[in-house]
């Protein structure tokens, strides 16, 4: 198998792993400590989502092209996940606002499809060119 193919097939397990996550453990808030708080539960959801699928790029997905400083690394891949993110709400707000599709079907195809698959893309390109490009000699 091409190697690009199997980083895309990791970033995809990894990724998938990392909604599970978001998904399990907001609800699991919603349900126990955080019922009448769903901000809160996302925001604690979506950072430890965001620590898995980091974890799960940097010792898997791009193992050999990790930064030897962590947190820089980190750091990195925070900020490239937030752009991300902007490029999902930038799509629900042309959806919504400007073009004035505002159904939930309509809000949902726009930021979790259209919005997802862009931001997704974004991020996978990102990763490989700035968050993980520190090719390691000894992996070549």
């Amino acid at each position: 198998m091409p190697p690009r193919l199997v980083e895309l097939l990791r970033f995809g397990a990894v990724g998938g792993l990392a909604f599970v996550v978001d998904l399990g453990i907001y609800n699991l808030l919603r349900l126990t400590i955080a019922e009448d708080k769903p901000i809160g539960a996302k925001v604690a959801s979506v950072a430890v989502a965001t620590l898995v699928a980091w974890l799960g790029n940097r010792y898997w997905t791009f193992a050999g092209r990790r930064r030897s400083s962590a947190p820089g690394e980190l750091l990195a891949f925070v900020v490239a996940n937030v752009l991300g993110l902007l490029i999902a709400a930038a799509c629900l707000f042309v959806s919504h606002y400007v073009l004035g599709f505002t159904s939930t079907l309509a809000d949902n195809i726009a930021g979790n499809g259209i919005g997802l698959v862009l931001g997704t893309l974004f991020r996978y390109v990102v990763y490989r060119r700035f968050v993980f490009n520190h090719a390691d000699p000894a992996a070549r």
